[in-house]
């Protein structure tokens, strides 16, 4: 009896060195469940450890092996590493609406997490049912149901980001089946992105990922290399694509011109720059170089971010819960309500008593040399 009750207190004392592993590893790699998947659990059974569970970090995986070994600790590993192999080599996708809307859930009651807009590469990595849970290229973890994306292998994809592209820079608009503009073949939103088939003097005749054709005014778009070649990362152009926004209504979870929330209006903004920086305002708050925290707003520079929220106390933490861009004279633009301006000066009409009380601190992402930003144009120096 002695001798199993010592069994025992061995194997419960290994479990739990397990389990604080597995905790220790998911923080070190995946310590935000949006942008990392690493949901890993232990069976304890006759034969000894399973770990069970699912992850798209196989170095994860691979350290936490290595860990367990240099303790001593045997555990089959029966971890399943996505994209699954159920997916058949199609672990690539196109957004194929102006606007897919990624939720949380599996289902259309879920909530709205994000949205990627037409032409958006992503990564898929399991179906449940008939929705994908996929991965956008700013990391974020959600799913999509089968209307919104087609899918790719990675021939297909590699085809598709080879071939020549618009960008539709117009706020919102259409392409139509001729360029009489006959019949709608769909809606378009700023930062679509297509292939180009051929273009004459006014129309550029466009392909979408699941093959239909169309046409778009030139007026409306760019051949996106030319775009991409014409980008100046400066506060001034962040400025000018922002108020074209004005008016738009708030979203939960909106990323696109047709509705977004505060955060994915700034995303938003610093995408039509040819910036892709992190989705949520809890996220950006750690992107860039950070310039105040004291509400000293000479400081800032148009472009900056400012956050705002609950700050932290003896026994609570700070909550990022909003942000807006400074566009100089004291005002800042933001998505609350609708896309609209506001004032940190209590002498102003439009003065914003509530945010200036709750405001946080400031971080500057434009022209900053950070992972968590990234540059479409490889070739261009953010910096000089």
């Amino acid at each position: 009896m002695i001798a199993l009750n010592m069994s025992c207190g061995v194997r419960m004392g290994q479990k739990k060195i397990l389990a604080d592993e597995i905790e220790q590893i998911k923080n070190v790699f995946a310590p935000d469940k949006r942008t990392a998947l690493f949901n890993i659990d232990v069976l304890d059974g006759p034969s000894g450890f399973t770990l069970i569970g699912e992850s798209n970090l196989p170095h994860a995986i691979d350290s936490l092996e290595a860990v367990l070994k240099e303790k001593g600790i045997e555990a089959t590993n029966e971890v399943r590493i996505l994209p699954s192999d159920s997916l058949e080599g199609m672990t690539k996708a196109v957004i194929n609406i102006s606007a897919a809307n990624l939720r949380s859930n599996p289902k259309h009651s879920a909530e709205l997490a994000t949205q990627a807009t037409l032409g958006t590469v992503v990564n898929v990595l399991k179906k449940e049912g008939d929705w994908y849970l996929i991965q956008t290229p700013d990391k974020y973890l959600a799913w999509v149901d089968p209307g919104g994306i087609q899918l790719m292998n990675e021939s297909q994809i590699t085809e598709w980001k080879a071939s020549d592209k618009i960008i539709y820079t117009n706020t919102y608009g259409h392409a139509f089946n001729s360029i009489d503009a006959d019949n709608r073949i769909s809606d378009v939103v700023a930062g679509s992105i297509l292939k180009l088939v051929d273009r004459d003097d006014t129309h550029f005749k466009i392909e979408f990922p699941d093959g239909r054709q169309a046409y778009i005014l030139k007026d409306e778009a760019q051949e996106y290399e030319t775009w991409l070649s014409s980008l100046d990362y400066t506060a001034e152009s962040l400025i000018e694509t922002s108020k074209t926004l004005m008016g738009v209504p708030y979203l939960w979870g909106g990323t696109s011109t047709k509705g977004v929330d505060c955060s994915g209006y700034t995303k938003t903004i610093y995408f039509l720059n040819g910036m892709v920086i992190p989705r949520d305002a809890s996220q950006q708050v750690h992107a860039g170089k950070p310039i105040d925290s004291i509400a000293d707003f000479s400081k800032l520079e148009k472009g900056d971010l400012l956050f705002f929220g609950r700050k932290a106390t003896e026994t609570t933490s700070e909550k990022v819960v909003h942000v807006g861009m400074w566009i100089g004279d004291n005002q800042f633009i933001h998505s609350s309500e609708m896309v609209r301006i506001s004032s940190v000066d209590k002498e102003s009409p439009n003065y914003d008593a509530y945010n200036v009380g709750r405001y946080l601190r400031t971080q500057r992402l434009l022209n900053e040399d950070d992972p968590l930003l990234q540059n479409l144009n490889i070739t261009k120096p953010i910096k000089d």
